[in-house]
C-alpha cells in the first residue's frame, strides 16, 4: 500500500511555510502531512509577487485539488494575518476543511509575551508584572555576548568547561528558554572561570563590563531568577517539543493546553508560597496570555478531535482531577463540537445519523457497552480503538480515524527548509528555484521512503538519517558512510511491499 492510497481513509494536512533561499528568493512550502510520514508536494517561488490571502489561498486550493479536496481534513500555517485570510478562503471553497493555525507558534508567541513584553501603553499591567524576566533574559545576553565575542575570553572558557555557550536565533522556538537553560548548565563552569588566576591576570579594555559579567556570575540571587524562569515556563517548553513534531496531536492538544496552564500555576504558586485560593498577580497576566493565545488559535476541530478520543471517557483519566468532566459534559466542547458535524455532515440524514452514533459513544450503550470495550478506552491507542470496537458507528469511526492521525504544527514544512539548504546553498546558488525544488522533493521523498523500509531498522545502514540535512554537517568532513552507503530508488512501485504502513 503507497502513502497516498492511505489518505483517503486516515485524512491528510497540507501544512504550509514560508522561507527565503540563499538569493534572496521568497518561497512558500507545501507539505502533506499524516499519521508519521510527511510528504514533500512542492515549493512555490513568490518572486515578484505580493503574498496577500488571495495569492496564498490559489496556492493552497492548487494543491488541495492535486491531493484530492475530500482527503484534505485541514490547513496548517503560521499564525500570520494573510494566512488566516487565506485559511478562511479555503473554508469558503471547501467547507469541509478546516484552516488551523500552528500550535507551536502560538506557544511560542505567548513565550514572548511573557518572556518580551514591551513596554507600551496597552501593555503596563504585563510589562510591570514580567519586566523582571527581560532584565534577567538581557543579563544573561550580556554573559554570552562579552565571552563569545572575544576569542580570548572563549579559549579561557572552554578550559573550564567541555560545554559551549549557545548562539540561539530569534527566530528558534523558546529561544530566551533554550539560552537561559544552557547558562544553568554552565553556571559552574562560569564561576570557576571568573573567580580564576587567569580571568584576574587577563587585561581587559572593558574593565566595566568585566565586573558586571563577573558580578552577576556570582550572584546567587540572579541565578535564582533564571530558576525560576525556566522551572514556570518548563510546562510550555514541554509542549512545544512536544507538538514540534511528524506525530498525531490534533487529539490532544486541548487538554494539554488545560493541564499545561495548571502546572504553569503550580510553579508559580509554589515559588511564591501562595494556597491555590489566594490571587497572584503574576500569574493572572500569565494566565490573562495564555488563554488569549489559546483562544486565538483554538478551532472547533480541536475540540470534536478531543471529543473522538476515547481515553478522556475512561474512569481513569476522569478520576484524575476532580475537575475533569467527560467532553459530552463540557459544554464549550459540546458547542464546538456541534458546529463541527453540522459542517462535516451537511446531509440531514447523514447528522442525524452520526449525533446518535457520537451518543451511543459518548454514553457508552449498544457495542460500546462491552467491558473489554469500556476497560481498553484509558490504555488503548486511540485509533487501534476505534479500529476493533467503532465499526457499528461507521460514520463516527470513519471520521475518528482522519482527525486522530492529524499533526498541530507546521514544523515538518519548516524543517524542510535544511534539505532545501543544503541543495541550494551559498555554495551552490546558481541553480533555478524550479530545478532546486526538484531536486528537494526527490531527495525529500526517497529519504521519506527509506526511513519507512525494514531495512532502515534491520540493515547494516539503520538508522542512518540522524544528522538531517544541516549542510555544515556535510561540508566540515565529519565521516557520513554510512550515509554514502545507503541505495535509494526512484522506482516507488519497486519500494511498496517494504513499506510499513501503520
Amino acid at each position: 500500500m503507497t502513502l497516498k492510497s492511505t489518505w483517503k481513509e486516515r485524512g491528510v494536512s497540507i501544512v504550509s511555510d514560508g522561507w527565503s533561499d540563499p538569493t534572496r528568493k521568497p518561497l512558500i512550502n507545501f507539505i502533506a502531512a499524516g499519521g508519521n510520514a510527511p510528504l514533500f508536494l512542492k515549493a512555490a517561488n513568490c518572486f515578484g509577487e505580493v503574498k496577500d490571502k488571495v495569492f496564498i489561498s490559489d496556492l493552497m486550493k492548487e494543491v488541495i485539488n492535486e491531493v484530492g479536496h475530500h482527503n484534505v481534513v485541514q490547513v496548517i500555517t503560521d499564525n500570520a494575518a494573510n494566512c488566516k485570510a487565506a485559511g478562511e478562503i479555503i473554508e469558503g471553497l471547501f467547507p469541509h476543511i478546516y484552516w488551523t493555525p500552528c500550535v507551536v507558534h502560538t506557544l511560542n508567541l505567548a513565550l514572548k509575551n511573557i518572556c518580551a513584553a514591551k513596554n507600551t501603553e496597552t501593555n503596563l499591567e504585563t510589562y510591570k508584572e514580567c519586566n523582571w524576566i527581560t532584565d534577567t533574559h538581557g543579563d544573561g545576553l550580556a554573559i554570552k555576548h562579552f565571552i563569545m565575542n572575544h576569542n580570548m575570553r572563549l579559549a579561557m572558557f572552554s578550559k573550564f568547561s567541555t560545554l559551549k555557550l549557545l548562539s540561539v536565533a530569534d527566530t528558534r522556538f523558546a529561544s530566551i528558554i533554550v539560552m537561559l537553560k544552557r547558562l544553568k548548565i554552565l553556571r559552574r563552569g562560569l564561576q570557576a572561570m571568573v573567580i580564576s588566576e587567569e580571568w584576574s591576570a587577563y587585561r581587559e579594555d572593558d574593565v566595566g563590563k568585566a565586573n558586571f559579567v563577573k558580578e552577576k556570575i556570582l550572584d546567587d540571587e540572579w541565578w535564582e531568577k533564571v530558576s525560576y524562569i525556566l522551572d514556570f515556563t518548563k510546562p510550555i517548553y514541554d509542549m512545544i517539543r512536544f507538538c514540534d513534531t511528524d506525530k498525531p496531536s490534533l487529539h490532544l492538544v486541548y487538554e494539554m493546553w488545560d493541564s499545561m496552564i495548571e502546572k504553569v500555576k503550580g510553579e508559580i504558586y509554589k515559588r511564591e508560597k501562595r494556597a491555590l485560593a489566594e490571587m497572584s498577580p503574576f500569574y493572572d497576566v500569565v494566565y490573562d496570555i495564555l488563554v488569549a493565545r489559546w483562544t486565538k488559535s483554538s478551532t472547533p476541530l480541536h475540540c470534536l478531535a478531543h471529543s473522538l478520543n476515547p481515553r478522556f471517557y475512561s474512569e481513569e483519566w476522569l478520576d484524575g482531577d476532580f475537575a475533569r468532566v467527560a467532553p459530552h459534559k463540557d459544554v464549550e466542547l459540546s458547542r464546538e463540537r456541534m458546529k463541527c458535524f453540522r459542517r462535516l455532515f451537511p446531509s440531514n440524514d447523514d447528522h442525524t445519523k452520526v449525533m446518535d452514533e457520537y451518543a451511543k459513544f459518548s454514553l457508552k450503550t449498544g457495542s460500546f457497552e462491552d467491558l473489554r470495550c469500556i476497560s481498553e478506552m484509558s490504555c488503548k491507542e486511540p485509533k487501534h480503538w476505534w479500529a476493533n470496537y467503532g465499526a457499528q458507528t461507521p460514520l463516527l469511526q470513519g471520521l475518528a480515524l482522519k482527525l486522530l492521525g492529524q499533526p498541530t504544527s507546521s514544523s515538518c514544512a519548516e524543517r524542510n527548509w535544511s534539505t532545501y539548504a543544503f541543495i541550494h546553498s551559498l555554495k551552490r546558488n546558481k541553480l533555478l528555484p524550479s530545478r532546486a525544488v526538484d531536486l528537494v522533493f526527490v531527495h525529500n521523498n526517497l529519504r521519506l521512503l527509506s526511513r519507512n523500509s525494514n531495512e532502515y531498522e534491520t540493515e547494516k545502514t539503520k538508522m542512518w538519517d540522524f544528522g538531517g540535512d544541516k549542510s555544515d554537517y556535510y561540508e566540515s568532513g565529519t565521516d557520513v558512510g554510512f550515509l554514502e552507503m545507503e541505495e535509494l530508488t526512484l522506482d516507488e512501485p519497486d519500494f511498496e511491499s517494504d513499506i510499513i504502513v501503520e
